[in-house]
């Protein structure tokens, strides 16, 4: 399933667990004013001091940018194991909220059920509550969020509120030609949803017979979800570097474990 999200500036206001019984529910409410976060931090937390420990590494709280097909996915989920820090995909809370049936996963229900978009406030607040879990206390590693710089402002508006801040936002920057031929090399498993790659990642022999190729892989796909990507998406790689957190990755005829010592390398 694919939830799209999208939305309007305003208050947003953000529901912790919905474990917690709602007549003790705090509400926390952020006005986002983009004159306030769009400058470099002054108030809350500041963002770490990236130094060459891994221990300072180990604490910050990571967002990760780049184009569909540019490797966040991949890097998030190494990154995540190896610095022993969540990673938090959208795409996992929004299913997770779906499949137990919380107050927030029923209104996304809602939205489904209607074939409308989910707002952004929404999506916000789903984020926002599994960002109160206490494993995300040292640390964590945003995996498809923010999607959008309203949905940006809304997060450093509530991490503000916290006192805390985005200490760095890895952007992997590979050319669209380049990731129309990767993702085009993509190929699943029917039957057991593993992902594999014909150029970084090929599928045993005894399998790859039986292999698909899913629709939003296809050329004429890539390039309108490339074409989305940079009208809404692209923009938060100037919102974080007007903050001052931006890390620039280069992507591009790279292997996994190159990207991800590149990356490694601009953290310390």
């Amino acid at each position: 399933m694919e939830v799209h999200q999208t939305g309007v500036l305003g208050v947003a206001t953000f529901y912790p667990s919905s474990h917690v019984n709602i007549n003790f529910v705090m509400h926390f409410r952020c006005v986002i004013l983009s004159a306030a976060v769009m400058q470099p931090q002054t108030g809350g937390e500041q963002p770490h001091q990236i130094t060459t420990t891994g221990e300072a590494i180990m604490g910050l709280k990571i967002v990760m940018l780049g184009a569909p097909g540019a490797g966040k996915g991949t890097q998030a989920v190494r990154m995540a194991q190896e610095l022993g820090v969540p990673h938090i995909s959208t795409g996992d809370i929004f299913r997770k909220n779906l499949r137990e049936g919380t107050a927030l996963g029923k209104e996304v229900q809602h939205y489904l059920d209607s074939g409308a978009l989910v707002p952004d406030q929404l999506t916000c607040d789903i984020v926002a509550d599994r960002l109160t879990e206490s494993d995300c206390a040292n640390g964590y590693i945003l995996d498809g969020f923010p999607r959008s710089v309203p949905q940006a402002e809304m997060l450093t508006g509530f991490l503000k509120e916290r006192g805390e801040a985005i200490d760095a936002a890895i952007n992997i920057d590979v050319p669209d030609e380049e990731i129309v031929g990767r993702l085009g090399a993509r190929r699943s498993d029917p039957e057991t949803g593993a992902v594999y790659n014909l150029i970084f990642n090929p599928p045993p022999a005894a399998i790859a017979d039986k292999l698909i190729q899913r629709e939003d892989d296809k050329p004429e796909t890539v390039q309108a979800r490339l074409k989305t990507y940079h009208e809404t998406t692209a923009p938060i790689i100037g919102f974080y570097e007007k903050l001052g957190v931006l890390k620039n990755v280069g992507g591009s005829k790279a292997s996994p474990d190159e990207i991800y010592d590149r990356i490694m390398a601009v953290l310390r």
